[in-house]
């Protein structure tokens, strides 16, 4: 596909997307993973080195690939912009992985249930396979974001299959509005180690969308436990679909659902723990926050996991431009900037050591040198005071 479009000086030219079919391929290579697991541990004789496959292939071979393929910080053209946000085959291609996100899930749990293997292994397994449906999350957030009702629909259909149907309202009407704030559960702060930080997001993110959904009800006059009820719906259905698979595998697979929900949103807390860390939006004199900059998000243009999460990780440009679709995503000059894609900084933040001694000397240099420009733990702000100081020439 060109897009034939005029430059500033007159001149026609064609702008041609070389990623416009990786990013269809490039997810669906993801999901063919667990399969491949599955059927490697059938053939090779219940070999239990396959049951590793999963976060081999996403904590070792993708970050591996990122760091070999390098980034990629070329922009479409601003003139092309309005036909490539318009082109319906990006939407296509976002779609395409719904139905993988649930021949997943069914196959993952019919596998557990049914070949021989040590709970450990089991174990391994529904966490890989939660990790790699967590891309739901980021299916689920982009048609989230997209005004009308097909799409709307979709967002849910994905959210549905991993049990986080309240992720689309909090995210839109709160996290946009509050992003890099001390008053948003999704933004993590310096000092806050991941475990730390889930336990504020995974419930305050339930809790923000139940306050939204309550109010819209009361606003159009409905009963909150009716139908009505869009959270309700939503996580209805993923309880249905657990009770059909229980109803099929016996009642031994409960677990393991779960287990794979709470990995696969837990995703989405990692990927709110990368994203945001440390950064500050002034407070301005009226009590308001400054407007949301691309400087409020951490970027990375890494190709291969860009591609797998279909340009999520040009975050900065998504949050100060929230309704620009992901195909028309840009890169900015000055960014703060990540050391890997996403699942490299995954498995960082997973050791709270490590990922401080790596993200806080950025945060302080995005800050140049002065820690009252950073969001910051308050259980740590002493501390971190005295490392840094109010201002420490060293990062300015």
């Amino acid at each position: 596909m060109e897009y034939a479009y005029e430059q500033a000086d007159g001149k026609p030219a064609v702008y041609k997307d070389n990623k416009r079919y990786l990013y269809l391929i490039t997810p669906l290579a993801n999901y063919a993973v667990p399969f491949v697991a599955m059927y490697g541990y059938i053939a090779h004789g219940q070999n239990l080195l396959w049951i590793l496959t999963i976060p081999i292939y996403v904590y070792l071979f993708i970050p591996a690939l990122d760091w070999l393929l390098g980034e990629d910080r070329f922009n479409p053209p601003d003139e092309v912009v309005p036909a490539l946000s318009s082109d319906n085959y990006y939407r296509f291609a976002a779609w395409a992985s719904i139905p993988f996100f649930y021949a997943i899930y069914i196959a993952g749990m019919w596998f557990v249930m049914t070949q021989s293997m040590p709970l450990w292994a089991q174990v391994v397994f529904v966490l890989g396979i939660g990790l790699i449906n967590g891309n739901a999350n980021t299916i689920g957030h982009e048609l989230g974001h997209k005004t009308n009702k097909l799409d709307q629909i979709g967002s849910q259909l994905a959210l549905i299959s991993i049990g986080n149907g309240h992720f689309a309202a909090e995210h839109n009407l709160h996290h946009h509005i509050k992003v890099s704030t001390p008053e948003d559960c999704s933004s993590s702060r310096m000092g806050e180690n991941l475990y730390a930080f889930a336990l504020r997001d995974m419930p305050g993110a339930i809790r923000g969308a139940w306050s939204i959904e309550t109010k819209r009800l009361a606003k159009a006059g409905k009963n909150t436990l009716s139908l009505h009820n869009r959270l309700l719906v939503s996580w209805g259905a993923s309880v249905a679909i657990a009770l059909a698979l229980a109803l099929w595998l016996g009642w031994a697979v409960l677990p393991f659902i779960l287990l794979y929900k709470f990995q696969a949103v837990f995703v989405l807390t990692l990927a709110n723990y990368v994203e945001h860390y440390g950064l500050l939006r002034k407070k301005l004199d009226n009590g308001r926050y400054e407007p949301c900059a691309p400087r409020h998000s951490w970027n990375t243009n890494h190709i291969f996991s860009n591609l797998s999460t279909i340009h999520l990780q040009r975050h900065s440009d998504h949050h100060a431009n929230p309704m620009r679709p992901y195909q028309a995503l840009r890169n900015f000059e000055d960014l703060p900037e990540l050391p890997s894609g996403y699942p490299g900084c995954f498995g960082l933040a997973h050791f709270p050591p490590l990922w401080f001694k790596v993200m806080d000397p950025r945060v302080m240099a995005w800050a140049k040198g002065d820690i009252t420009k950073v969001n910051i733990d308050p259980r740590k702000k002493a501390a971190l005071y005295q490392k840094y100081g109010a201002e420490n020439e060293s990062f300015a």
